[in-house]
């Protein structure tokens, strides 16, 4: 599948992600291909950023300090402004039990780093942005 770059539509993606080198990786790949990109090191600063920006779609880490990417997963699905907009679970965690895979369920994507390229990441998850 090839990549369209997105012109002029100002599409914006927040990537919550605490390893900085895989978050680089990520924010290249997405601005590369004409998104905005809004960063956050952790689970607290993504829910800071989430209180002044609406994003297109949300790329969330579940292992992160502060809060992990399955509680800020539930804010944002308990919120009206943000629950419409797609969440991606981006991590190297599989569920521990079924409770836990219950929630990941409710993801619009799931997707173990480790099986996928930052490129091929981008070719799954733009297909979820509504715009």
């Amino acid at each position: 599948m090839e990549v369209e770059k997105v012109e002029e539509k100002n599409i914006s993606i927040l990537i919550a992600e605490d390893d900085e080198f895989i978050r680089d990786i990520y924010n290249r790949i997405f601005s590369m291909n004409g998104y905005t990109v809004i960063l956050a090191t952790n689970g607290m600063e993504a829910l800071e950023k989430l209180e002044d920006i609406t994003p297109d779609l949300i790329l969330l880490d579940i292992m992160m300090p502060y809060q992990n990417g399955k509680e800020v997963f539930k804010k944002i699905k308990q919120d009206e402004r943000l629950k419409a907009v797609p969440v991606v679970f981006l991590t190297n965690v599989s569920a521990q039990d079924d409770l836990e895979q219950e929630l990941l369920d409710q993801a619009d994507k799931y997707l173990i780093k480790a099986h996928f390229t930052p490129k091929e990441v981008l070719e799954e998850v733009i297909p979820l942005i509504k715009k």
